[in-house]
């Protein structure tokens, strides 16, 4: 009898202990976040799903050769020495026709290697987590494009000199600052004949 009054105290004892911290946390400001409404600011060197921006991409395979686990897969020809030149935005030309560019994210360990060789900075890092999927097949991205434009002008080519400046005309003399009024002669005096004497008289 005496156990079964033990064990009944103990189970509430111990529903009381639960519910001390239940109500602890009750009066406590909420921290979680209601996601997907809400989503955390992540850091600014963030390593996420990688990018590559096809367009600036010389073919020179030192992403490829950098990576650890071998998730980048990349297929270059030369391009016809006919062909019109095309150029990266940091202004190095493209000498290879870049076929293929597939980067498996199943096998990406986010090391973020691949992006410190790259001379044209044209694959990179994002910010994008969300892109889980049931489907592995999924993870692999092809970057490679059949109809991409390519900049046919060098971004960096230095520019031509201007055309020297006409040379400004002399600057005209100054007009001489007109004279100034001089003061008004005074009249001349007028002269007054001396009186004449009179004449003596006849005897």
């Amino acid at each position: 009898m005496g156990q079964w009054f033990k064990d009944l105290w103990e189970g509430f004892y111990t529903v009381l202990v639960g519910m001390k911290i239940t109500w602890r946390h009750l009066f406590t400001p909420s921290v979680t976040l209601q996601y997907p409404e809400e989503k955390w600011q992540l850091p600014p060197k963030s390593r996420m799903r990688l990018f590559m921006k096809y367009e600036d991409c010389i073919g020179c395979g030192q992403c490829a050769r950098a990576c650890p686990v071998q998730c980048i897969y990349i297929k270059a020809d030369k391009r016809d020495p006919k062909a019109p030149a095309i150029f990266a935005a940091n202004g190095q030309g493209i000498k290879l026709d870049v076929t293929v560019f597939d980067i498996d994210m199943s096998l990406c360990c986010y090391c973020n290697l691949c992006t410190y060789p790259c001379p044209t900075n044209c694959i990179y890092m994002t910010p994008e987590y969300e892109f889980a999927t049931t489907d592995l097949t999924q993870h692999l991205y092809h970057f490679a494009k059949p109809n991409a434009k390519f900049l046919t002008v060098n971004p960096k080519a230095a520019a031509k000199p201007a055309a020297p400046a006409a040379p400004a005309a002399a600057p005209a003399a100054p007009k001489p600052a007109p004279a100034a009024p001089s003061a008004p002669s005074a009249a001349p005096a007028e002269t007054t004949a001396p009186p004449t004497p009179p004449k003596p008289a006849e005897a």
